[in-house]
């Protein structure tokens, strides 16, 4: 999944995505007080930017130039910095959002949890975690993490708000119908 895959991923099609924000998204952040967040692999920017027209202040990265020229294009809201970073190698601000958004983003598994362990340090005290990723039971993964990893890791400072899996709609024949959705606030 490089740099390279995703040009030519998102080059493929004037638009890849439906435009409408994950319904995980919606679902689970439309009650809570908007501040600054993070929106991890943001793609054509439907998350980043319904969550800025409800007041948040968004970080919103992709590691596509083409996927955040996308998305720059729709902003009408000035309150999103679009940013093209590495996941594998990008680096937060410590505890300083108060949303950190990860949806179907291929992280791969790395000695010391590295990535990960950033993107967790980045959610500020009393913030939140939304963590969506298709449910891979009983398909191929490769070696990328699952919210079980993420769940291993989050320990005392954090307390679990959802953990499940839920269906989905997906286009006819795609073996993704359904989510797992972690959520978690954290404490300290």
């Amino acid at each position: 999944m490089t740099v390279g895959f995703w040009e030519q991923r998102y080059r493929s099609s004037d638009r890849l995505f439906s435009g409408e924000p994950n319904g995980a998204l919606v679902a689970e952040v439309a009650g809570l007080a908007p501040g600054q967040a993070l929106d991890v692999g943001c793609g054509e920017g439907a998350d980043a930017l319904w969550l800025a027209r409800r007041g948040w202040l968004v970080t919103a990265v992709d590691i596509s130039r083409t996927a955040l020229e996308r998305a720059a294009a729709a902003d009408d809201t000035g309150r999103v910095a679009w940013t093209r970073a590495d996941l594998a190698t990008a680096r937060w601000p410590a505890g300083t959002f108060d949303l950190v958004s990860v949806h179907y983003v291929p992280l791969p598994r790395v000695p010391g949890d590295g990535p990960l362990l950033g993107l967790l340090a980045a959610v500020a005290p009393g913030g939140t975690l939304l963590f969506v990723s298709h449910d891979l039971a009983g398909l191929d993964s490769g070696d990328y993490y699952r919210s079980a990893d993420v769940t291993a890791l989050l320990g005392g400072d954090w307390t679990i708000l959802v953990d499940e899996v839920r269906p989905r709609r997906t286009p006819e024949g795609s073996p993704h119908t359904r989510d797992t959705v972690l959520r978690a606030r954290r404490l300290r």
